[in-house]
């Protein structure tokens, strides 16, 4: 291996965590913002719910395969170059979708969006766990988690602004835009990683093989609890969360010029709960406040998927706490799961893990779809069941969290930009 350079200090570490956290900011908030425009596109474009998971389950299910397809090299280029290459291809195809001319083209374009945007959390995380040490990673994951409040809470209402006002393309042209910007950032402020690459002594015939390091990171027991225990979690979020705009102006009641109300409330609370959560998984431990945290989500599932009718003050409080549990596991969750993998197979096993999340997300978005329908009144019907499968899905991975073994060892460090 070539050796590892000097560690970050802790204002480079900083910058690059900030870096980091704008990059995942884009490709979440692209993610996102098909599910707050449900409504919008439903009408526009004419489709039903269904049609309207698959929109979401496109990006996702491209986006497990390029995971897989990514883990046979990811750990074989340069970190840096990769991954602002795959920002570059992420922010091409989101302007396509923008502009996409009808459904059909649009579904095209959000699975191309997905097979470059889906790689990148992966990434981002893989630097994080080559770059930080495990004592401070919670921290960096909330870090990182920041850009998810930053999406919600600036982001979407923003982008919901522009749909409202100006069209559905609108948002997915801004948010192209902005990834030009970030990549710039990019090219100055993250740092060139090698550490992970094969030395010129390593023999011709283990660099022949691209599925060797796929192969050592599945041999491996505690990589596969892992990876289950990420599946568990995304399904437990997605198979309610597309859903959540569309049951809260049928159902609900709550009309869609205020939509970015809560979206706003929700980001503006987890953007400091998401960093409170973090130090909290360093100090008290990770396992243990993720179980809090999951315990916690299981109220407001139950009641996002069971409110009738009711006033937006009341509404605000429950989508807000939701937003605090539920995306709130994921601070613990990514510490837990960066930790569990071998050091020497972190790219390939986060790939594998970034592939994991969105077939889980896609299937858990389709099911979610299936399960649900629009009566005759205009209301969906269905919601409610979502809600007992994701709790379901949340008391399992409780229970199987404990059988995943962490590692401690210090991180490979950085060079410089």
């Amino acid at each position: 291996m070539n050796p590892a350079p000097e560690p970050l200090d802790l204002a480079r570490e900083r910058m690059l965590l900030l870096t980091l956290a704008g990059i995942q900011f884009a490709h979440i908030l692209d993610f996102m913002i098909m599910m707050p425009l449900g409504p919008i596109l439903m009408r526009e474009l004419h489709v039903g719910t269904h049609e309207f998971g698959l929109l979401v389950s496109a990006y996702t299910f491209t986006a497990a395969f390029t995971g897989v397809l990514a883990a046979a090299f990811v750990d074989r280029f340069e970190r840096k170059r990769l991954l602002l290459t795959m920002f570059a291809l992420f922010a091409v195809a989101t302007l396509a979708c923008g502009l996409a001319p009808g459904y059909w083209t649009l579904l095209a374009a959000r699975g191309t969006a997905g097979a470059f945007g889906g790689v990148l959390g992966s990434m981002v995380q893989t630097m994080v766990g080559d770059l930080i040490p495990f004592e401070r990673r919670g921290r960096a994951s909330g870090t990182i988690m920041s850009a998810f409040s930053l999406a919600t809470v600036a982001g979407v209402p923003l982008s919901l602004y522009l749909a409202n006002h100006f069209g559905w393309r609108f948002p997915f042209v801004f948010i192209a835009a902005l990834s030009c910007g970030l990549l710039l950032l990019g090219v100055k402020m993250l740092p060139v990683l090698r550490g992970h690459l094969p030395s010129a002594i390593v023999s011709e015939t283990e660099r022949a093989h691209p599925l060797a390091a796929m192969r050592d990171v599945l041999r491996d027991a505690n990589h596969l609890r892992a990876l289950l225990f990420m599946a568990l979690i995304m399904f437990s979020g997605f198979t309610v969360i597309p859903y959540i705009t569309i049951y809260v102006t049928a159902n609900i009641r709550i009309r869609q010029e205020d939509i970015p109300l809560i979206y706003l409330a929700g980001g503006c609370a987890t953007f400091f709960t998401s960093r409170l959560i973090g130090r909290l998984a360093d100090a008290r431990g990770k396992i243990r406040v993720y179980r809090w945290m999951a315990l916690c989500s299981m109220v407001p599932l139950f009641a996002q998927t069971h409110l009738g009718p009711v006033p937006l003050w009341l509404m605000l409080i429950w989508s807000t706490l939701f937003f605090i549990f539920v995306p709130g596991r994921m601070v613990p969750v990514m510490a837990i799961v960066t930790s569990a993998v071998q050091p020497r197979l972190r790219g390939t096993f986060l790939s594998m893990n970034g592939a994991v999340q969105q077939l889980a997300s896609g299937a858990a978005s389709y099911i979610g779809g299936v399960m649900i329908s629009v009566d005759a009144a205009g209301r969906i019907v269905g919601y409610g069941n979502v809600g007992w499968l994701a709790i379901g899905a949340t008391l399992t991975a409780m229970a199987f969290v404990g059988q995943i073994r962490m590692h401690t060892g210090a991180p490979s460090g950085g060079g410089k930009a």
